[in-house]
């Protein structure tokens, strides 16, 4: 069983005993699945019979996710990007 598994079947988090390698599966696999899941319920809005939309609505939609996936990625490889400094 998975590390994150086990303490959420437990129920309880021991984060003193937990190394930073251990928090980030367990709080990665929470988010991520999180994100997979609103992707699923955003692809139900494709169907026509319930829904209509133009093209620039769609583009809309895909380029706000396309840039904020593109924001996180940055984080990973360089974890300063966000932050504010004074030039």
């Amino acid at each position: 069983m998975p590390l994150a598994k086990a303490y959420q079947t437990e129920g309880c988090y021991p984060m003193e005993k937990e190394s930073k390698a251990e928090r980030f599966v367990r709080v990665a696999e929470k988010r991520v699945q999180n994100v997979l899941n609103s992707i699923r319920s955003l692809s139900q809005l494709a169907n026509k019979k319930v829904y209509q939309w133009d093209d620039a609505q769609l583009k809309a939609v895909f380029d706000a996710i396309e840039t904020e996936m593109a924001h996180c990625k940055k984080n990973f490889e360089d974890p300063n990007a966000r932050i504010f400094k004074f030039k």
